[in-house]
């Protein structure tokens, strides 16, 4: 697991495990915040050793961005926290999330002390926290998931953006057009660091072109795919590349390529079942 720390308070785990997904941690005067946690359980646990035994603090919130495992497997490693997330967030892990740990609990020993913790707190748009002088902005960010959310350190000019900020936009699980409508909200403001759900920090001057570059790439696969379909060609995943929308397929060493070919599928239904509902009026 690597540890970055991007201001005096402010540090950015990332697995070495699964997919360089991130967790953060908020150092306060009244204790610790932690953004997600990673997924397999003796990586978590490092990063409580790291904020008990290093920082002689302790965690008092955890923040869930959305409830996919590889950001919230952790949860219960921190039974003394008060847990936070977006009010779908929570029922996706009482249904999907219990489902899916369930069969992760099959596969692999090392999540057998795992169990789902659901959010205490949960919000519809926007919530602020308050906690030991830094304020912590809430917002609804759709796109990866129905129940995304960024987390804005506003003193620091932090962004925490989660899985919608990642190497490429991944929204199987999600809305291509909210994706769209999500990034460019971001836009509208200026950020010291965009901490990625996966992958490297995004700096200061890095930020504007990053936000641009993935709605480029959705532009452009939305229309390739679009073209692909109109002139009835059955093979669309070999007909829209991933260099054509402006990625490059060694990102997140090279799980790029995977995640590309699986958003054309989602594109490709998601447009065939808006067809047929025109269809039938």
């Amino acid at each position: 697991m690597q540890r970055e720390r991007i201001t005096d308070h402010v540090l950015v785990f990332r697995s070495d495990q699964y997919a360089q997904v991130t967790a953060g941690v908020v150092l306060t005067r009244e204790g610790a915040v932690l953004i997600d946690t990673l997924l397999y359980p003796e990586e978590t646990l490092l990063i409580r050793r790291y904020v008990e035994d290093g920082m002689g603090s302790e965690v008092k919130f955890v923040i869930n961005t959305h409830f996919h495992a590889d950001h919230t497997t952790g949860t219960c490693f921190f039974p003394g926290a008060q847990v936070i997330s977006h009010k779908l967030c929570r029922e996706m892990l009482e249904g999907r999330g219990r489902e899916s740990l369930r069969q992760m609990k099959e596969n692999a020993s090392e999540f057998a002390p795992v169990e789902v913790v659901l959010p205490d707190v949960t919000f519809d748009d926007e919530m602020t926290l308050e906690f030991g002088g830094t304020t912590f902005k809430l917002r609804r960010s759709p796109g990866h998931s129905p129940d995304s959310i960024v987390c804005l350190l506003e003193d620091e000019e932090v962004l925490f953006a989660a899985d919608s900020v990642m190497p490429i936009p991944y929204f199987v699980d999600g809305s291509y057009a909210d994706f769209v409508a999500s990034l460019n909200k971001l836009l509208e403001r200026d950020y010291e660091n965009i901490v990625q759900g996966h992958g490297e920090i995004i700096l200061r001057g890095e930020a504007p072109e990053k936000l641009a570059s993935d709605l480029r790439y959705l532009s452009k696969l939305g229309e390739a795919v679009k073209v692909a379909l109109d002139n009835g060609r059955e093979d669309v995943e070999n007909q829209v590349s991933l260099a054509h929308c402006g990625k490059s397929h060694v990102l997140l060493h090279g799980l790029v390529q995977q995640l590309h070919q699986h958003n054309i599928r989602a594109l490709v239904s998601q447009y065939r079942d808006d067809s047929e509902r025109e269809s039938f009026g």
